[in-house]
């Protein structure tokens, strides 16, 4: 896979999280519970945050809600949450930000729209008072840009413009444009009213794939402030999330991006965690990060008489899922392992091969025995009725071996290195 290079941003800290510059991407996600109810607020974050979460963002849109945050955040401490909390700003954030002095002391960010806080000088003033706050406790801010909620008076000028040119450009690239030039206008009076570079991050956030992408490109292009990445209206289900993956790929593939969120319209009932998740894949598949073992499968086909190997596919995951939290304690970097399950003889050893550790079960015409790989070599032939649980017990066992000798080797090489440096007082 082609290295991917990032963009070079400051650094910037929120909370006990630091973003941007050489930093993983980092994974953001947002409750949708009202904020004044602490016990659903808390609910959700801790959700977010056993799924993956690395900062959370909650509704501060009136006066119950202010009063609500303080409580959720000393919960959340006291519980060992150490997970930043960003307050989400509309129209009033500069009147409850002042109003309220311990919940724009214990956020750990603010956002802030400027296309939702007046118009003229109005605009000016609100956006002034808001930075102002955010300088006086040492908080971050991110800049956000929405095409819903743009500001009219940027959007009016530049089309006005566009209309006297011999070649006017299109609508969707103006609305691009105008973007820009809110969120980059915005930028350089926040720095202008004190607010350093590394506490400022942008974003500018369409419904479109396209859009956004062109968005985020001359964005990017034009500045170097740290990026969070999105698309604003996603939808639901599989249109959400082809959507928001296919854009945020491209910007990351091409090194944009210090932060991202997957916006998806919920399912009731479905629990918020699934967007993380879908941040988890997306930046596993891309080689940027990695979170769990991946367990690949062929798709089947007419060859693949037996259904066995789309259950042994499903009882692996639930195995990983199962066990992760104890692999990750015991096996530092098992997150890297790829495992393949296989059904037929066409890729199965090929692909069983290529992976940490595979197998690849026997298709119509085979004869019944399901092969082991692990690191591209065969280590057994399994024929018995109990094959899923014997591959289980095989996998188990690779990951122990593989992982203690990996341990075994590196503090050996560590011991080498202390004794040649005169004695373990240099050990680290």
């Amino acid at each position: 896979m082609t290295k991917i290079h990032r963009r070079s941003t400051p650094s910037v800290p929120i909370g006990s999280l630091k973003i941007g510059s050489r930093q993983p991407v980092c994974i953001q996600a947002m409750t949708d519970s009202p904020t004044a109810d602490v016990r659903a607020t808390l609910r959700q974050i801790r959700e977010l945050v056993q799924a993956g979460a690395e900062m959370v963002r909650i509704t501060v849109n009136d006066d119950q809600a202010a009063i609500s945050v303080p409580k959720i955040i000393t919960a959340l401490r006291r519980k060992g949450i150490q997970c930043p909390i960003i307050g989400d700003f509309h129209f009033n954030g500069h009147i409850l930000l002042s109003r309220f002095p311990q919940t724009a002391q214990c956020l750990d960010k603010y956002r802030i729209n400027p296309g939702n806080i007046g118009r003229g000088k109005k605009h000016d003033e609100n956006f002034s008072a808001f930075i102002q706050t955010a300088l006086k406790y040492g908080k971050p801010v991110r800049i956000g840009i929405n095409s819903g909620s743009l500001d009219r008076d940027i959007l009016t000028d530049l089309m006005t413009r566009n209309a006297r040119l011999a070649r006017p450009r299109s609508g969707s690239e103006i609305l691009c444009r105008a973007m820009i030039a809110s969120a980059l206008s915005s930028a350089r009076y926040a720095l202008k009213l004190g607010l350093p570079k590394n506490r400022i991050v942008l974003s500018v956030k369409m419904s479109g794939v396209q859009e956004t992408v062109r968005a985020y490109e001359l964005l990017a292009g034009q500045c170097d402030f740290a990026l969070h990445l999105g698309l604003t209206e996603a939808g639901s289900n599989t249109d959400g999330i082809v959507s928001s993956c296919a854009a945020l790929a491209i910007l990351l593939q091409k090194g944009i991006g210090d932060t991202i969120r997957i916006s998806l319209t919920p399912t009731p009932g479905a629990p918020k965690k699934q967007e993380v998740e879908i941040c988890q894949a997306l930046l596993q598949s891309l080689g940027l990060r990695y979170f769990i073992p991946q367990v690949v499968s062929c798709p089947g086909c007419g060859r693949t008489r037996s259904r066995l190997f789309q259950q042994l596919a499903q009882d692996v995951k639930k195995h990983v899922k199962n066990n992760l939290n104890t692999w990750r304690s015991l096996y530092p970097g098992v997150e890297k392992t790829r495992i393949a399950v296989m059904g037929c003889v066409v890729n199965g050893p090929g692909e069983s091969q290529q992976a940490d550790i595979g197998i690849s079960l026997p298709g119509q015409s085979e004869k019944a025995a399901a092969v082991v790989y692990a690191n591209g070599q065969k280590i057994s032939t399994l024929k018995n009725k109990n094959l899923p649980e014997s591959f289980l017990k095989i996998l188990d066992h690779y990951l122990k071996r593989t992982f203690t000798q990996t341990q075994t080797t590196r503090i050996s090489s560590e011991e080498s290195l202390c004794k040649r440096r005169g004695g373990y007082e240099h050990r680290i």
